[in-house]
């Protein structure tokens, strides 16, 4: 693939703004064979293969990726909306090349993969890949996501009781289960759900009449968000990553 193509693919510009950053210098190219070694005297027109190919641009490092596939760690006070009405977006928080990575649809960049609210912390995944955003949205696909509760009152067994068995929410007559709850505290609950309803664990908390304090996800499917990812941090996903999620590793 021609480098102003490859550039362009990543979110660096219009392949006009891709050709000018190779022409000015601002590109390295690094291969598989040389990991050590640049390319130098690059041309827009040169060809790279892209298994494995890492370059930098005006002094940052970037992995060619086909899709982008990452990890955030969601802090509070933010908004998961392009166009956030009291917060800063989530999007503030990654470079400009996730963000305007093209796509066919309309929508630029990586999206998330469902949302967060404001005041809910944790394990957020984005990508440009629509069919990944499906199969992790779909309640079909049962992908499990565990949540750390903090609750106003005392739990007790009956409250963990009644949210396994599956509560009623006010808009569908249709019970809600947790597929795992424990207590692990006075007021702290690790609950795990498989379907993501609208302020989902703030509703099923109140119908067994407590109140949820703090929020953090902390897992989807196998993958737990990074000890060492502090909040407004990413980082890319490995094939392993996207195996765990998915339950097959």
């Amino acid at each position: 693939m021609q480098l102003q193509e490859i550039l362009y693919s990543q979110g660096f510009g219009t392949r006009r703004v891709c050709a000018g950053l190779i022409q000015q210098g601002y590109v390295q190219v690094y291969g598989p064979a040389d990991p050590e070694v640049a390319s130098a005297c690059l041309d827009a027109s040169a060809d790279f293969a892209t298994p494995n190919l890492r370059f930098r641009v005006q002094g940052v490092d970037w992995p060619y990726a086909e899709r982008a596939y990452i990890v955030l760690n969601k802090p509070t006070a933010t908004e998961c909306s392009q166009k956030p009405s009291t917060y800063p977006s989530i999007y503030t928080l990654l470079p400009s090349p996730l963000r305007t990575r093209p796509q066919k649809a309309a929508v630029q960049g990586v999206q998330a993969v469902g949302r967060l609210d404001q005041d809910t912390t944790g394990m957020l995944l984005l990508t440009d890949d629509g069919k990944f955003i499906h199969r992790m949205s779909s309640p079909r696909h049962h992908v499990p996501k565990v949540y750390e509760v903090r609750v106003k009152h005392p739990l007790d067994a009956r409250q963990v009781s009644r949210l396994l068995e599956g509560v009623v929410l006010d808009d569908d007559p249709k019970p809600v289960r947790a597929a795992a709850c424990e207590a692990v505290g006075e007021f702290d609950l690790r609950l795990t759900l498989t379907e993501g309803k609208y302020h989902q664990v703030k509703r099923m908390l109140a119908a067994v009449s407590n109140r949820v304090e703090g929020l953090h996800r902390s897992q989807i499917g196998g993958l737990v968000l990074p000890a060492d990812l502090a909040p407004g941090q990413w980082r890319w996903l490995s094939e392993q990553d996207l195996a765990s999620i998915a339950g097959k590793a």
